[in-house]
């Protein structure tokens, strides 16, 4: 029988694994040692670590990440929990003008082994600075690596990699992805950089989804397939660096592509992924593509709102129905109730 946990489950796993065989990992950010351990990731770590390599800290992220850059640069590995992304923000020197920055500088004599650990998603009223999906902006950063994994697999096996990875390792989860549940190995284990995972097969479109929209993207596969189109599906897992060759390989089969993400589409990750599949496939075969995200506006606090701002596997689904018949049908699916996402269940 398969070992199945959640995906908070497969981050503490990994978490204490690895803090188990190196005793150079550390864990600290605001509310780690909080009972509610940013939603049980960090739950009993500090009673198995001591407060010494596991502990809470001020709202200073600017002076937090300069600690956790010095840190790394005397020899340990601090993994650095940010419970929101959007507060990442404040830190953005440390990360942009230090961490990335640091092993170039100094000719590869140093380097800064750490994991900004952040979370990322809409509900609950979180609004406009609570909700945003910012890993866009590190993407354009070289010396720093963005993973997103989406099930519980990925998340162990991609901190796992980003805890021994020499270089800042930006990690993001998405609080709806918590809750669900897959198969994970008890022993540790490594998801490969740069390496995305095709995890439906088909010949119509092909659909990419970023973090929880990976999600939403198998939705609008099965409501395609009810109306006998083959959607091909890919999880990237890893944005920096990105797998050009398996999106390349799926879009010439395809000859359609749509990406859907977590963020804004003006220079977001989708206009990325897409200008890079064009440019690889060049003139010789053309392509019909479609980049899905949020609208230029703040994230909005309430359902109705939220409902019209997220892509959704129904829009996903009307929208790559449009590209595979090559105009607009305005057709939406009748929404299954077994399709429908999980509920976020409330602040951490």
């Amino acid at each position: 029988m398969e070992r199945t946990l959640n995906f908070v489950e497969a981050v503490r796993e990994a978490t204490i694994q690895e803090m188990e065989l190196d005793p150079s990992v550390v864990v600290f950010g605001l509310d780690v040692d909080d009972p509610k351990a940013i939603n049980g990731t960090t739950q009993g770590l500090v009673e198995k670590f001591g407060p010494n390599r596991v502990f809470g800290t001020p709202l200073s992220e600017d002076a937090m990440t300069g600690a956790a850059i010095g840190m790394s640069l005397s020899g340990l590995r601090p993994i650095h929990v940010h419970i929101r992304m959007d507060f990442m923000m404040l830190a953005m020197n440390q990360l942009v003008n230090i961490a990335a920055k640091s092993r170039y500088m100094y000719g590869g004599q140093v380097n800064v082994p750490i994991v900004v650990r952040s979370m990322i998603g809409k509900s609950w009223g979180q609004g406009a600075q609570h909700s945003q999906g910012l890993y866009s902006m590190f993407m354009n950063i070289p010396g720093i690596k963005v993973v997103v994994p989406s099930n519980p697999y990925d998340a162990k096996g991609c901190m796992i990699e980003a805890i021994r990875d020499d270089d800042p390792v930006v990690y993001v989860d998405h609080r709806l992805l918590h809750f669900q549940s897959g198969y994970v190995p008890s022993e540790p284990y490594t998801v490969e950089q740069g390496k995305a995972r095709v995890t439906v097969k088909g010949d119509d479109v092909t659909l990419v989804g970023i973090s929880h929209m990976l999600n939403e993207c198998l939705g609008a596969q099965t409501y395609l397939k009810s109306v006998g189109i083959s959607a091909e599906v890919i999880d990237l897992i890893w944005l920096k660096p990105l797998d050009q060759e398996t999106l390349v390989e799926s879009v010439r089969k395809t000859g359609r592509l749509c990406v859907v993400d977590n963020g804004w589409t003006t220079c977001g990750a989708s206009a990325e992924i897409i200008s890079m599949v064009t440019e690889a496939l060049g003139p010789s075969q053309k392509i019909l593509v479609s980049r899905m995200g949020f609208a230029p506006v703040a994230c909005p606090p309430t359902p109705p709102l939220e409902d019209l701002f997220y892509p959704n596997a129904r829009t996903i689904a009307s929208t790559a129905y449009d590209l595979v018949n090559g105009y607009s049908n305005k057709w939406i699916p009748d929404e299954l109730p077994e399709l429908k996402q999980i509920e976020f269940k409330g602040p951490f």
